[in-house]
């Protein structure tokens, strides 16, 4: 494996290795809940994962996505007023799918089937701090980053460091 992401639960740190060496980093945030597998835990799920799918690839930053499909909607601080009760999905989504059965692939813990993604978030919110429902957030600019460096099917830990 040359070429994979980690995300540090403790450190709330992604990185991206290339030919097996880290060449950038970003602060993240991922589940308020912690770390879980289990559907309806709202924990960000261990373990490897991939890449299932890359959401997103032209649309404008801050661009607002629902059940993965654009609104035509553009983050802006009126928009955030006007809905304070959306978990803001925005400008690119990896979508993951765990590769461990019984940990995070199959039944009751499918990272997948949880609509577990790595996507921007407002620039307002607090990168390094969990806070999500689950998910790994970024702010836009480093989510552009990290998607532009990816590939579907690349492999993802989630986790403590080693």
């Amino acid at each position: 494996m040359d070429d994979w992401i980690s995300i540090s639960l403790p450190e709330q740190r992604l990185v991206i290795h290339q030919r097996n060496r880290p060449i950038q980093s970003w602060s993240v945030s991922t589940a308020a809940a912690g770390a879980g597998e289990r559907n309806g835990s709202g924990g960000t799920p261990r373990g490897w994962h991939r890449v299932r799918a890359m959401i997103g690839a032209t649309a404008p930053t801050g661009s607002v996505f629902v059940a993965r499909r654009p609104t035509g909607e553009i983050h802006s601080a009126t928009l955030a007023a006007a809905h304070p009760e959306r978990d803001w999905i925005l400008t690119r989504i990896l979508w993951l799918c765990g590769d461990e059965p019984g940990l995070n692939r199959g039944g009751a813990v499918d990272s997948q089937r949880r609509f577990i993604y790595i996507h921007g978030t407002p620039d307002t919110e607090p990168m390094g701090v969990p806070r999500s429902h689950g998910c790994i957030r970024l702010h836009s600019a480093d989510m552009i980053a990290l998607f532009n460096a990816c590939r579907p099917g690349m492999p993802v830990w989630i986790g403590a460091p080693d």
